[in-house]
């Protein structure tokens, strides 16, 4: 028999808050970024009076001091290697289209707040600092992508004159700046497919192409960093030749590309994809992200003996990570259970203490698995601690799509668990840390193939008594919003309600009003432009099966959105509340920021907003 899950706590006056709101009230620390020739200083992003904003960080004494004061927040940023300026990026209530700023470290608000870059507006392609006091600035418009090497506060004059190193019209980054600034690796999609890009090295002061890498159709590589050492030509590059992605080290003197092979104690391949990497100072280690099985571990790699060894916690996630100057490792850790924290490597000890109230735990995850038509299915379950199956269910549907949902800790799942809720999250076809051939499944059939593995999970989870089917909410936000709205036209059926943030609601005049960088990897995605294939657009756009949808749903959108705009899920919305069964009960809510909120208030409202719609429409058990 079906329990009756507890009426939301939504009062929005009530005192004590709820255990749900004072975990998003929580103070949030992301991990620092080092200035490479200053040890003990850093940037890094954490809230300030319950908005995420920028911060100057010294480790000896712990002293974090707010460089940016933005009513939507500041979390995009940097620091140069010598620790003198904090930069970050202007753009309008987080549209994404601005320019950077920067001011001195450990400067306040709006103190010597100086405009760098003698460039116009743009969306940003890569920041990369230079001790010489230039900078390499990639930048995104309509126009295509330009990387361009900056004298920083220069004039705009004469030798002060933006030097271009690269334009293409197509999607490109500047990935990665060799250790004496003279050397710069560009990712570039001049295939096509910025799904599967491919890596040139420029010069930074003519733009002089140095060396080319590319491993085909359908292969992507990324550039992750020079070696830390002058005159050192070895690039660290991430691969998928063998079908996941692994390392590999570019020496552009010998122009020899040579894996880097993860080995666990046995001598056996470590299982899972590398996710992120990085030099120790000393140039001859690396520290090594892996992912498997949505839960990623750290390891250090010798690269003389090619010995790799495990580092950090066993359990949960790493989310971020990096080796200090002097050579311990930071990294930021959760699990689904236990919140979020940064910590030594070496000790284990908690190294940026965010302060104030620490949010409450939750539930672990449990490991599920689902025979699906493209192979088995991997989820994570959370079931709450009260309450019997089968449960009211929240499938839980991450973003991306080139994402995975990981056993780490988020106050929004743990929320739905608060008020008794199963939480399924599903990694489809199209999410990482499966291998490439799963991550690009969902070409050709986009939206359909993912809906296919989250209803095999689905039916797996009600055949197994867990899931009440007649109580069960497709979530998401952003990938996951839009698969929300495609999953309620295509399996009318199967859901009870939807919830869908910030998400693709009419492919076709979304494609026209997103941002260029997502128009390229759309057309990666599909094969081309609604032009060029319309069809399969139409196929796997929400706006195609409206009149299907039956059920209630709630759309949250940012006003500033540039990735899934207002005007595409107002049409949407028209075209639902204009049927003529009236049959389908929608409600739209928008606020003045972009794709997604990073103040609290905000957070909270939109949180109690979800919870009170599923109150008030949800079929009783």
């Amino acid at each position: 028999m079906s329990t009756t899950s507890p009426a939301p706590r939504t009062d929005p006056n009530a005192w004590p808050p709820p255990q749900w709101e004072l975990r998003l009230r929580a103070r949030e620390v992301e991990l620092p970024e080092w200035a490479e020739d200053a040890p003990d200083r850093a940037v890094v992003v954490a809230t300030d009076r319950g908005v995420l904003q920028v911060h100057s960080f010294e480790a000896s004494t712990g002293r974090l001091v707010p460089a940016t004061d933005r009513s939507q927040g500041t979390t995009t940023c940097a620091i140069d290697p010598r620790g003198a300026w904090v930069w970050w990026f202007d753009d309008t209530d987080g549209d994404e289209f601005g320019r950077w700023r920067r001011q001195p470290f450990g400067s306040p608000p709006g103190q010597g707040v100086q405009d760098p870059v003698n460039l116009p507006d743009a969306y940003p392609a890569g920041l990369l600092l230079a001790r010489d006091g230039t900078a390499v600035v990639g930048r995104t418009d309509d126009g295509g992508t330009t990387v361009h090497q900056v004298v920083v506060g220069g004039t705009g004059h004469g030798t002060d004159t933006p030097v271009l190193l690269y334009r293409h019209p197509n999607d490109a980054v500047a990935a990665a700046l060799s250790h004496d600034g003279n050397l710069v690796a560009i990712e570039h999609s001049e295939r096509g497919d910025n799904r599967h890009p491919a890596l040139r090295v420029v010069r930074t002061d003519t733009g002089a192409v140095v060396a080319d890498l590319d491993d085909g159709p359908g292969k992507a590589l990324s550039a992750i960093d020079f070696a830390p050492l002058d005159g050192d030509l070895r690039l660290l590059v991430g691969h998928e030749r063998r079908g996941r992605s692994e390392l590999a080290i570019w020496d552009l003197g010998t122009a020899l590309v040579r894996d880097v092979h993860l080995l666990d104690g046995a001598g056996d391949p470590l299982p899972g994809e590398v996710t992120e990497a990085w030099w120790y100072p000393d140039g001859r280690t690396l520290l090594v992200a892996v992912d498997h099985h949505a839960r990623t571990r750290l390891h250090r790699h010798v690269l003389a003996t090619g010995t790799t060894t495990p580092l950090g916690p066993p359990d949960g996630s790493v989310a971020e990570a990096g080796p200090r100057p002097d050579g311990d490792v930071w990294l930021r850790w959760s699990s689904a259970a236990r919140p979020r924290q940064v910590i030594s490597a070496a000790t284990g000890r908690e190294v940026i203490s965010a302060g104030g109230h620490r949010p409450a735990p939750s539930v672990p995850v449990q490991d599920v698995w689902a025979d699906g038509p493209g192979g088995r299915v991997h989820a994570l379950l959370r079931v709450p601690g009260s309450g019997s199956a089968p449960y009211p269910t929240v499938v839980d549907v991450h973003g991306g799509p080139a994402w995975h949902r990981s056993d780490s800790f988020s106050p929004y799942l743990a929320a739905w668990v608060d008020h008794g809720f199963a939480v399924v999250s599903v990694n489809y076809r199209g999410s990482t840390g499966y291998g490439a051939a799963w991550r690009d499944a969902l070409e050709g059939r986009v939206g359909l193939t993912e809906l296919e593995d989250i209803a095999a999970v689905h039916d797996h989870l009600v055949a197994d008594g867990v899931v009440d089917p007649s109580r069960s909410v497709l979530v998401g936000a952003s990938w996951g919003g839009y698969l929300t709205l495609l999953g309620l036209g295509v399996q009318p059926e199967r859901w009870a309600l939807g919830l869908a943030d910030v998400p693709v609601a009419d492919y076709v005049t979304a494609y026209h009003e997103e941002m260029p960088d997502l128009q390229a990897f759309d057309r990666s995605l599909f094969g081309g432009s609604p032009q060029e294939v319309p069809e399969r657009y139409r196929e796997s756009s929400p706006l195609t099966y409206v009149d299907r949808v039956r059920v209630p749903v709630l759309i949250t959108a940012g006003r500033n959105d540039p990735r899934c705009p207002l005007g595409q899920i107002d049409s949407y919305v028209g075209a639902l509340r204009a049927r003529e069964d009236h049959d389908a009960t929608v409600e739209l809510y928008t606020y003045g920021a972009g794709h997604g909120s990073v103040v609290d208030d905000e957070e909270v409202s939109q949180l109690r907003r979800q919870l009170d719609f599923v109150a008030r429409h949800l079929p009783a058990g």
